[in-house]
């Protein structure tokens, strides 16, 4: 089979070295000028950076073991500090009992605890009766703790209400947790046990969360596949219900007998041949939110200890704050200065997308300033980053939208679509590894495997550990 994968991300190199390592030789295309997608790695001021914070955790043994086993022992655990900044205050996050009381004070707890209580005993019904990202996590907070501690920061992400928000985006991310979750879990020492979002350990790769992609992609191109950057894919090119290969960019066609796809889920949709109208006006009700990434270099070495900061503060535009000399010390390499980005969210139609450089610059230095969390005149430094369709709105009903578009893509043969972007889901790494693993499973062995219900419903049916010794321990 002559396969190509659109996309160097976790995703579409997850894919590429499976079949690499089945023996099946791939052609890789990827529209940027270095493999890793969302979780790339790149130097700036002598440093190593990610796009933002990229930790990994998974419970899936088969995501551990091709993690390690790209990886081996050239990582780092790293102990997760994360807090949430909120009128000049910084709270533990996870949110620990002692710690919001004592900085929310007497009053605003009183008024939490009443709030959760109510919520409990007389629940609130949600607007139109379908359940919303507001209406899931009021009922298991309470409305009071819900906007101190979700809606500013969620509604800075997404731009939209927390009202018109889907609940799936809090059935993914946020699952089971809730406020009993939280209070367990502050009073526990099960560190193994608990939920995925309290996990205050995790594993980061020496070099940056890069390397585990660029370490795949030379495994690739070592073992008769081919690594394409800057050559982005336009479309690809099918007849019927049946792939026949892709189109670049540049006009450049080339033929292949399965495709796998991390490109947009639009951008793929609206490209192909014979898609009936509604599947079309699915796919143009579909969209995503941009990122734009202001790193700073900040002449000292202790600014503040955490890994990153949530920044809830409504005045503030910037929505969260990476310190990457917080991770690992192979990224600042002896340099004495720490590198801090600066995450600001936006539609690509928005005025703020297309801002010069040197006033999102000086943007940066003031909000990190008024957070106080740095002088503006220890900065020496700013840098631009904008990643264009970066998450997948989860709009209210995006789902009816989304299932015509599974159930065409589904009928197409030699077509597989992966990845955050592909298959339009709010993935982690180990998502789109997963996903990887068993869209390979699917090509070399026929397996079945349903890529869509994973990150949907998807729980995992075994669980598994990466610790200090590199060892991956699994049970059931």
């Amino acid at each position: 089979m002559k396969i190509a994968v659109i996309g160097a991300g976790p995703a579409g190199l997850a894919c590429a070295y499976q079949l690499a390592k089945a023996g099946v030789k791939t052609d890789v295309f990827e529209a940027g000028g270095a493999v890793g997608g969302l979780a790339r790695s790149f130097s700036l001021w002598n440093q190593t950076v990610d796009l933002g914070p990229h930790r990994f955790f998974s419970k899936d043994p088969r995501v551990n073991k091709l993690w390690l086993e790209v990886v081996g022992r050239d990582y780092s655990m790293v102990d997760r500090l994360t807090r949430i900044l909120y009128k000049g205050k910084l709270y533990q996050y996870p949110l620990k009992p002692i710690d919001v009381v004592r900085k929310l004070g007497a009053l605003e707890t009183s008024r939490s605890l009443l709030s959760y209580i109510h919520e409990k005993i007389i629940p609130e019904t949600p607007s139109g009766g379908e359940e919303t990202f507001e209406s899931w996590v009021v009922r298991r907070f309470g409305r009071r703790l819900y906007e101190i501690f979700f809606k500013t920061y969620s509604e800075k992400l997404w731009g939209i209400p927390c009202s018109e928000l889907d609940a799936d985006f809090a059935v993914q991310r946020i699952k089971k947790f809730n406020l009993y979750e939280a209070l367990k879990a502050a009073f526990s020492t099960d560190k193994i046990g608990r939920h995925k979002t309290l996990v205050d350990r995790f594993a980061y790769p020496a070099e940056g969360t890069g390397m585990v992609y660029e370490r795949m992609g030379s495994y690739v191109s070592e073992n008769g596949g081919n690594i394409h950057l800057n050559t982005p894919v336009g479309r690809v090119i099918n007849a019927g219900r049946e792939v026949t290969g892709i189109e670049l960019k540049d006009g450049r066609a080339a033929a292949y007998d399965h495709i796998v796809s991390t490109m947009p889920l639009t951008l793929l949709v609206l490209g192909l041949e014979g898609a009936g109208e509604d599947v079309i006006a699915s796919a143009k009700s579909l969209r995503f939110r941009n990122t734009i990434l202001v790193y700073l270099n900040v002449q000292d070495e202790n600014l503040f200890p955490d890994n990153w900061v949530y920044i809830h503060s409504p005045q503030l535009r910037v929505g969260r704050i990476t310190n990457f000399r917080n991770w690992s010390p192979r990224l600042y390499s002896g340099e004495k200065s720490s590198i801090l980005a600066l995450e600001y969210w936006c539609d690509e139609a928005d005025e703020f997308w297309s801002r010069e450089d040197d006033v999102l610059i000086e943007l940066g230095k003031k909000e990190l300033a008024d957070a106080g969390l740095a002088r503006p005149e220890a900065v020496t430094d700013g840098y631009v980053c904008r990643i264009n369709k970066c998450y997948p709105v989860y709009r209210a009903g995006y789902r009816k939208h989304l299932k015509p578009i599974e159930e065409y893509l589904g009928g197409i043969k030699g077509l597989t679509v992966i990845g955050r972007y592909g298959s339009f889901k709010y993935n982690n790494q180990d998502h789109s590894i997963l996903m990887g693993i068993l869209a390979a499973e699917n090509i070399v062995n026929g397996a079945e495997n349903d890529l869509w219900a994973i990150n949907t419903d998807y729980e995992y049916q075994e669980s598994a550990l990466i610790t200090e010794t590199g060892l991956v321990e699994l049970g059931t």
